[in-house]
């Protein structure tokens, strides 16, 4: 059986994961869609960061859903399958979706890429490691606040010097390459037998042309 899930902000939303449209999307008092661009990065790349940073730890301490699990469960069960998510979080991964079998199409958020060149790292097992180390020491909340605040500064390329940035896809750019052909080879596999939509609106264009891929290629088996 071959299956297909696509996946937007409302199913990390039970999480505890703040849609950008949702009520509770505004981050002091700003809309997180004028955020999420190259031109605001361009503007004020240290509040960008800010938001950034904040989000990252909201959601090393969310954990995946009930929705999160089932989609897992799926994957596992089912040779032929591919998740593609429009969330940047790793709730997918940490229910058990296993990196080969899901699409993140609008990068992942704890990936910090150079503006300019190449490079990039995952931050995820640093961060947690601070954290971690800091709270085995005891060491106290207003300690881990000044150490905090002291490394907000913007941070910057070891390779080029250029500013870092976060490794997603903001409103106005394009889409990876490498991801979308990941797509595209698994619908050129052959009809999907299954095609589940949830938790998107479905308004991003290529949501919509791989609903039809899928669900045209299953018609014409």
């Amino acid at each position: 059986m071959r299956v297909l899930v696509l996946t937007g902000a409302g199913v990390s939303a039970e999480s505890g994961i703040p849609t950008f449209r949702g009520k509770d999307g505004y981050w002091r008092n700003l809309d997180p869609a004028k955020l999420a661009t190259p031109e605001a990065f361009a503007r004020d790349p240290q509040l960008v960061w800010d938001w950034y940073r904040e989000r990252r730890q909201r959601i090393r301490n969310a954990r995946p859903n009930a929705a999160h699990e089932a989609i897992a469960r799926l994957a596992h069960q089912t040779e032929e399958f591919l998740l593609v998510t429009q969330n940047v979080d790793d709730l997918h991964a940490r229910a058990g979706v296993a990196a080969e079998k899901m699409v993140q199409i609008h990068g992942n958020i704890f990936v910090t890429r150079c503006s300019r060149c190449e490079s990039e790292r995952h931050d995820y097992e640093q961060e947690q490691e601070d954290e971690e180390q800091d709270a085995a020491y005891g060491v106290r909340e207003h300690v881990r606040a000044f150490k905090a605040a002291t490394c907000r500064r913007t941070p910057k390329c070891p390779a080029c010097h250029a500013l870092l940035r976060p490794g997603v896809v903001w409103f106005g750019e394009q889409l990876s390459r490498n991801e979308l052909e990941r797509v595209e080879d698994f619908l050129d596999g052959g009809a999907c037998d299954v095609v589940i939509v949830a938790g998107t609106t479905a308004t991003f264009g290529y949501i919509g042309r791989c609903v039809r891929a899928a669900t045209a290629a299953s018609s014409s088996k």
